[in-house]
């Protein structure tokens, strides 16, 4: 986080994160299942010799997407396995496909794990760039290509111990990448309804690099700074409305009101035009339909690829019809130019860092330092 923050509150979140660390775990009749706190999608159960993690479908509500056992590569496989992918643990070479993963491997201190990795041109992760222009060495990181179609012979000259990739709805499974006999981790946790929810997954990642303990660590501190955050947020006054994204073709995919952008907006203290939807992902809307429910909203923050900032003049070009957005006729738009600003590989773990950004948009003037991710819009 950028920015001065007073004294006193750095001391009482360090206090905070020192103790919120959920590692609480209940006895079961056959083994020992670890508490989470917010994420709905993941269990985990310890046996001896091997730890069960299942994935519940997020897609087919009562269906596992998923059943892991993690062994510890230097024990011998335990009798009567239950059904489930073996994964030897601590893995040591994985090819990571979503780009949020790479830098969580940099942050619990297992950047030398990552062998492969793909969209090499999407990941603002400098070292990574640097690894992969390595000839060879055990830093060498391999470009596999794009996410949707990697190459698979790449893939194998990493000789990976599995690969993380993110699960889709009816995706139809992996292709050939599921063929090369080493584990997919599938990648759910951006299905989480929660923003914790979600970063709580560090948990199982942290246990599938032998990095459990920095992991839990990194957590409590993501978890308690959100929640001292969102504290701060609620003894403001009601913050400014935040209307997100811009219009793609036809159609302004505007976050549900219990989508986690939702929900950050209200962890934020701040106004949001479909907080009273109860869906968690997406809505489809129509321009009308945004501006006749979000049009008098106050600021206007949206994400973007591109080679240089946006001016409002590039907006009208795009769509003439934003000039009806009360937020473009009096200038509060800012953008998130995610080419530049590493808005994807933070975010989904370091969810505290954004709830600030909200904090920041909804209240400017707060004392938390700058905006990180966001920049207003140049004339």
């Amino acid at each position: 986080m950028s920015g001065k923050i007073g004294l006193g509150w750095l001391v009482s979140l360090f206090v905070l994160a020192s103790c919120s660390v959920r590692t609480a775990k209940t006895n079961a009749v056959q083994g020992d299942t670890v508490t989470f706190r917010y994420a709905e999608h993941i269990t985990m159960v310890r046996y001896k010799g091997y730890t069960k993690v299942t994935l519940t479908d997020p897609w087919k509500s009562g269906r596992v997407l998923h059943t892991y056992l993690l062994v510890p590569k230097k024990a011998p496989l335990p009798p009567h396995l239950p059904k489930g992918t073996v994964v030897r643990t601590p893995l040591r070479r994985t090819v990571v496909f979503p780009t949020a993963h790479c830098q969580l491997l940099y942050a619990i201190g297992s950047p030398e794990a990552i062998s492969g990795v793909t969209d090499l041109k999407y990941i603002l992760i400098p070292d990574i760039h640097r690894r992969c222009a390595l000839k060879t060495g055990p830093m060498k990181v391999t470009d596999c290509g794009d996410a949707m179609a990697p190459m698979i012979e790449k893939i194998i000259e990493t000789r990976p111990d599995a690969m993380i990739v993110s699960p889709f709805e009816n995706s139809g499974g992996y292709g050939k990448i599921e063929q090369i006999g080493v584990p997919v981790i599938e990648a759910a946790d951006y299905m989480e309804t929660s923003a914790l929810g979600r970063a709580e997954w560090m948990r199982f990642y942290g246990l599938l690099f032998g990095r459990e303990q920095a992991a839990d660590s990194l957590f409590g501190v993501v978890d308690s700074t959100y929640r001292a955050l969102k504290r701060i947020a609620m003894k403001l006054p009601r913050g400014r409305s935040i209307l997100t994204e811009r219009k793609t073709g036809s159609v302004w995919y505007c976050p549900g009101g219990r989508s986690t952008i939702g929900q950050l907006i209200a962890d934020a203290n701040g106004a949001y035009a479909f907080a009273d939807d109860r869906s968690s992902g997406s809505l489809a809307l129509s321009f009308e339909q945004v501006l006749d429910k979000a049009g008098e909203t106050d600021v206007w923050a949206f994400k973007y690829n591109g080679k240089r900032p946006l001016s409002r003049r590039d907006l009208l070009a795009e769509f003439h019809g934003y000039a009806s957005l009360k937020a473009f006729r009096t200038g509060e738009i800012y953008e998130c130019n995610c080419s530049e600003v590493p808005f994807f590989e933070e975010v989904g773990f370091r969810p505290d860092c954004l709830l600030r950004e909200f904090i920041l948009l909804a209240h400017p003037g707060t004392p938390l330092g700058k905006l990180r991710y966001f920049s207003k819009l140049n004339e």
